[in-house]
């Protein structure tokens, strides 16, 4: 008898149990109701920018239980364990204002979980706990900035680590170091100013009997040491640095680190392969193809094996391996929508099992048992929020885990379609538009065109916009608004189509944010005369270029934690670059602008905020860095000298962006508000 349907009921409902005991009133927002507004009611602000119940929830190797973050009234999170046979939940959070914001499960009874201070992120350490007794969490780590590299599947109980540089138990290098996860008899401690000397050493000495073994350390003078990678058995094998702004892969050999001939700006190293001095990697520019997948010998820098290629796409994404072998079975992607690719029949076949079961919805396994026989998927779309399920092959039975955005109302949420656009220099990448409800030709509505953060200025690494939900953007749709999401040069997937020299060229992705919104607006599915630029970090930097290089293409704009002149940023970090290697990174990449003032000029906003002819909103965080803060000041007030409206708002304790639940609700108030002063909603 077939009962893929089949719905354990409890499974469905168990963090509202824990939610509507603990959620209230947060401040400004109302956390206590989980379901949607009437349909004859305007959604909330709150609705849109409140976290998700829980995020991501992972399965243990028996597949017994299911460990997820939650998120609490007090706009704290926790870490919650689920009992998939007794149905019961065990949870712990963080002391004071510290949040639990990851964990990892060791094997079936034991995790490791990091805290930090809620105010500016800071690290508190590694704390162990075992299911059945989270209340009695021990830390194996504390006051050093740690992270898991691996847990070898024969020793899973002594984890390898990263461990930050200058901090409790190491020196000037950062280094990697087994630790044992065992109980002993520190307790966890809380910072609260600086440590008291005889506090630091009970500190120091808990966390040195924790430290089984230390690797030989990647020596870099300013830090450079981004990524390390271990081998299938859980044994550290790679590292990667940044020195004088060169990126480099090394391999540990016996106790030596050895630079390996791979160009890292050329490739970027996703993880090691199954077999010893194996790298998995996104190949070469070559031949006018998308780049591949693809495995290589690290020592040689020979390909050995294609996984994937996709005939329009670079490869964007990460791999799937098996939680007992580590083997890898398949590669989870991102092109102009989500995909999965499985180099494993029994995933293939599942995979399309699923699909079948959920049709209309991106289907994604995030994990399994060892056993190959329950499985914890995802399932979402443009117009629906992210739901768990768990799937039991043995019990052919499969039912919701938890809807983490039940106050979303999927049949109020606007469709997202996928536009193509061709830049000046003839390049074609992809833009996302998302219309309000009611949209004709007749009747274009106002547009928003909304940036992502690029992530360039802060090392290199770079994201893209795909299709999905997107709660920003379905919060635009509900107040009239249309929305353009542009992808643009650096964003992954569309490198292969242009040189690396153009993943840093600032101006050029200005130009083509406005060749997608020109291309848009040609439809005549937009109000032309209506048109706003919005981003945070890297994408708030791209729509101050919007206002200050094309002052009659768009009526305001929306920047938050932008950087707005970046040869004021980088004179800035040069006094940082011994303890620090994102300036040499930077100067390699744009230049110094000492030897090129002009090319920054031509780059800078605030060099040109006297071109700026339309109102701007600048939101700032207490702890951004103070020559970003003294940039926006500059520019709202170079242009308010000439008599157009420019507003500031500023919150505290917030750093690259708004975290608090409270300070998201009125960021969000202020944009509404600014957006329909200047150009006026087109739905009520």
């Amino acid at each position: 008898m077939k009962t893929w349907n089949k719905i354990p009921k409890a499974i469905g409902c168990f963090v509202a149990v824990a939610s509507a005991a603990s959620l209230a009133l947060a401040g400004k927002a109302d956390l206590s109701r989980e379901t949607p507004v009437p349909a004859t009611e305007r959604i909330p602000i709150v609705d849109f920018v409140r976290p998700p119940i829980l995020w991501e929830p992972q399965l243990n190797l028996a597949g017994t239980h299911i460990g997820a973050i939650l998120n609490t009234a007090e706009d704290h999170t926790e870490l919650i364990i689920y009992d998939i046979q007794t149905q019961k939940f065990d949870r712990i959070g963080g002391h004071g204002r510290d949040d639990i914001f990851t964990f990892n499960w060791l094997d079936s009874k034991r995790l490791i979980f990091h805290i930090r201070a809620k105010a500016v992120g800071g690290g508190q350490g590694m704390i162990a706990a075992e299911v059945g007794s989270l209340d009695r969490a021990y830390p194996v780590i504390q006051f050093v900035g740690s992270g898991l590299v691996a847990v070898p599947p024969g020793d899973r109980l002594h984890p390898v680590v990263r461990l930050a540089a200058d901090s409790y138990n190491t020196g000037k290098y950062g280094e990697v170091a087994v630790i044992k996860t065992d109980r002993l008899s520190a307790q966890i401690v809380e910072l609260v100013g600086e440590l008291p000397s005889d506090v630091r050493d009970v500190v120091y000495e808990n966390n040195l009997r924790h430290i089984v073994s230390r690797y030989p350390v990647l020596k870099t003078e300013t830090g450079g040491d981004y990524q390390y990678i271990a081998d299938r058995e859980g044994k550290l094998a790679f590292g990667c640095k940044i020195q004088d702004g060169h990126l480099s892969l090394h391999q540990l050999v016996g106790d030596t680190w050895q630079q390996c001939p791979e160009d890292l700006e050329e490739i970027a190293v996703f993880d090691a392969g199954d077999n010893p001095g194996e790298i998995v990697v996104r190949g070469e520019r070559k031949d006018g193809k998308p780049r591949p997948l693809e495995v290589m010998d690290a020592t040689s820098g020979k390909v050995l094996n294609v996984l994937w290629q996709d005939p329009a796409y670079d490869f964007n994404g990460w791999l799937y391996r098996d939680p007992k072998t580590n083997r890898i079975l398949g590669a989870i992607g991102e092109k102009s929508g989500p995909y999965s690719v499985w180099f494993d029949e029994g995933m293939r076949n599942l995979q399309k099992t699923l699909d079948k079961m959920f049709p209309g919805q991106v289907v994604r396994i995030i994990g399994n048992d060892e056993a190959g026989k329950v499985f914890l998927i995802v399932t979402f779309s443009d117009r629906q929020p992210p739901i768990y399920s768990l799937v039991d092959l043995e019990k052919h039975t499969a039912g919701m885990f938890k809807n983490p955005m039940p106050w979303i109302d999927p049949q109020r949420m606007q469709p997202m379609g996928v536009m193509k656009f061709k830049t000046r220099d003839g390049k074609q990448f992809d833009a996302y538009v998302t219309l309000p409800k009611g949209a004709t030709k007749q009747n274009p509505p106002p547009l928003v065109v909304l940036l992502h953060n690029n992530g360039a200025p802060e090392g290199g690494y770079f994201v893209n916009d795909t299709w999905g939900f997107n709660a920003e953007v379905q919060f635009l749709a509900s107040r009239g608004y249309a929305v353009l999401q542009p992808n643009y040069r650096s964003s992954p997937g569309c490198s292969w189509m242009y040189p690396e020299a153009d993943e840093w060229a600032f101006r050029k992705m200005h130009e083509d944010v406005t060749d997608a919104t020109k291309a848009l607006i040609a439809t005549g599915l937009v109000d032309r005369n209506r048109v706003a630029i919005s981003g945070i970090r890297f994408g708030g930097y791209l729509a101050l270029c919007g206002v200050a290089f094309e002052p009659s293409l768009y009526r305001c704009a929306v920047a938050v934690s932008p950087v707005c002149d970046y040869g004021k940023l980088m004179e800035d970090q040069k006094y940082f670059k011994n303890r620090s290697p994102y300036y040499a990174r930077m100067c390699l990449k744009l230049g110094d602008p000492k030897n090129d003032p002009e090319r920054f000029s031509a780059m800078s906003p605030l060099k040109h905020a006297d071109d700026i002819r339309v109102p701007v909103l600048i939101s700032e965080g207490e702890y951004d860095q103070s020559v970003e803060l003294g940039m926006a000041a500059d520019l709202v007030s170079a242009v308010k000298q000439k008599g157009i409206p420019a507003e500031s708002i500023k919150f505290l304790n917030e750093s690259a962006g708004v975290r608090d639940l409270d300070h998201r609700v009125e960021l969000f108030e202020r944009i509404e508000s600014f957006l329909a002063k200047n150009m006026g909603a087109g739905a009520p």
